[in-house]
């Protein structure tokens, strides 16, 4: 059975050509992303693959995005994963699920982030060895001919929100983690922390991002208040003794209520 994707709330991607980057991305952030695909230059990417290899890293905290499936750049990335613990892949511009089969000695991360992705999410999760699923706001607006996945004011177009909402439900309807996208605008502090908020609650198990600076804001977007724990401890405690729905604080509480207080709690770890 394939182990629950469970690493923290932020996920730090690292380009692979700066390994001097990952150890200090594994200390700042709860785990971390090894690009090898669209960060490394393609005459980089030989010396990425080889750098990846001597760090050995901790392979329960790292997940490593690998080229396009087919690719001899795909063969060359599986041959360095071999000689290292790493066992956790990301496949970007996940489309095509008999492609998976490759990885099929991985736990893989699908990032939907092309129109065929999108609409392939339910499929896609349902793979044995997929573990989660993250989205994409900027591929998959090219992939449709746009220019901009977000309006002036910073909020996403409809057409990233519902790519948003359909990979979360995919992942949940198939008991699967789902990732948020990353926030671009390294400077924009409160639009991430807000909409890594929604992430949180909305059901998200992290939201991935691009600069340390952005790892706390997420961290502390994922974290409970201290009202919100205030109130899941006392209504699971009311709910000792009662059996079906009840009335705790003027409000009707039922099992999904129940569950929504239990996942507060585990936040709170």
């Amino acid at each position: 059975m394939t182990r629950a994707f469970d690493l923290g709330p932020a996920l730090l991607f690292v380009p692979g050509d700066r390994p001097d980057r990952l150890a200090k991305a594994l200390d700042r952030a709860d785990a971390a992303i090894l690009d090898l695909e669209d960060a490394v230059a393609p005459d980089a990417k030989a010396a990425a693959r080889a750098a990846l290899v001597d760090a050995d890293p901790d392979p329960d905290r790292l997940v490593v995005r690998v080229n396009a499936l087919g690719s001899e750049d795909f063969a060359r990335d599986l041959a360095a994963l071999a000689a290292t613990r790493v066992r956790r892949v990301m496949v970007a511009k996940a489309e095509d699920v008999a492609s998976l089969s490759a990885l099929s000695g991985y736990e893989v991360v699908v990032l939907c982030e092309t129109a065929r992705g999108v609409v392939a999410a339910e499929q896609l999760a349902a793979v044995p060895h997929v573990v989660a699923l993250m989205w994409g706001a900027e591929d998959l607006v090219a992939s449709l001919g746009g220019t901009a996945s977000r309006r002036d004011d910073g909020t996403y177009r409809d057409v990233a929100r519902l790519a948003r909402a359909r990979v979360l439900l995919a992942a949940g309807a198939a008991g699967k983690a789902a990732i948020d996208a990353v926030h671009v605008d390294i400077a924009d502090v409160d639009g991430l922390a807000e909409e890594a908020r929604d992430a949180a609650a909305s059901g998200f198990a992290a939201t991935a991002c691009i600069h340390p600076g952005q790892v706390e804001t997420i961290r502390s977007a994922y974290a409970p208040s201290s009202a919100e724990v205030g109130w899941a401890r006392a209504v699971l405690a009311a709910a000792e003794g009662e059996g079906g729905v009840f009335r705790f604080r003027g409000r009707m509480i039922d099992e999904p209520i129940l569950r929504h207080a239990r996942r507060v709690l585990q936040r709170e770890r």
